[in-house]
């Protein structure tokens, strides 16, 4: 439970950056993107190829299009998800640039937490010392980002940074749950049933990413593609940079 404890703690490291760095219109305009850059890269780098390699590409694609989809069908005929999207929104009048995203964005990143506490302490459990010494420092280096992305996002979809800072703590915090689950249930299961939550959970992420930058790019034009590259590019070093220190 240790590494599951440094993990929550790294993630919310990440969120406190990520809320306290947008705390300006000129910060917040860049942080958007820049946040669902982070998301976007999170999916497609992060979870996207772990998921290939548990359960197939095929499932793989197929449960991250029924988690965008899945949103997507809530956006239109439910529940507002991306409402600065809309055609017909005032964005002037808002009282948070991403009002919305809260919801789906805290579903998504607690179902992510308890599968990653799940998977770092089933890891802990590797017969390889490698593996048990270069894992908290992989684990710090996946959460640092996330933690960001999801302090960003949150930061403009609430109205205050202690309403933000409080839904990210309860998002993150299901890392040591799923951490405690593990213990206690991990050795009856399947190896790879996690792996079916967390691709839908990868199109969460690449939803609410894909939106973000999207919503930017509608009202800035081609100024927001710069900071959303640079955090699907961060998080695709990042992680490539983790599993070269597992190998």
């Amino acid at each position: 439970m240790g590494v599951a404890l440094l993990a929550t703690l790294a993630a919310l490291a990440g969120a406190v950056i990520g809320i306290f760095w947008t705390n300006s219109g000129t910060s917040t305009r860049v942080m958007v993107p820049f946040g669902g850059g982070l998301l976007v890269g999170i999916a497609v780098f992060g979870l996207l190829p772990e998921m290939m390699t548990e359960i197939g590409w095929l499932r793989s694609l197929l449960l991250v299009a029924a988690g965008y989809f899945s949103l997507l069908v809530v956006n239109r005929f439910v529940y507002p998800v991306c409402a600065s999207c809309a055609h017909d929104h005032n964005h002037e009048i808002c009282l948070s640039a991403l009002h919305g995203f809260a919801a789906p964005l805290i579903s998504a990143a607690a179902l992510h937490s308890f599968l990653d506490g799940w998977s770092i302490v089933t890891a802990q459990q590797s017969p390889a010392v490698g593996v048990r010494i270069a894992l908290p420092v992989a684990v710090a280096l996946h959460k640092i980002p996330e933690g960001m992305a999801l302090g960003a996002i949150m930061r403009v979809a609430v109205a205050s940074r202690a309403a933000a800072l409080s839904w990210c703590v309860v998002g993150e915090s299901l890392t040591l749950a799923g951490g405690a689950a593990a213990l206690m249930v991990a050795p009856r299961l399947a190896g790879v049933w996690f792996s079916y939550p967390l691709a839908l959970a990868a199109g969460f992420f690449f939803y609410l990413g894909f939106h973000a930058v999207h919503g930017e790019w509608k009202r800035r034009g081609g100024r927001a593609f710069m900071p959303a590259l640079s955090g699907v590019a961060g998080v695709a070093a990042l992680e490539q940079g983790v599993r070269a220190l597992l190998r």
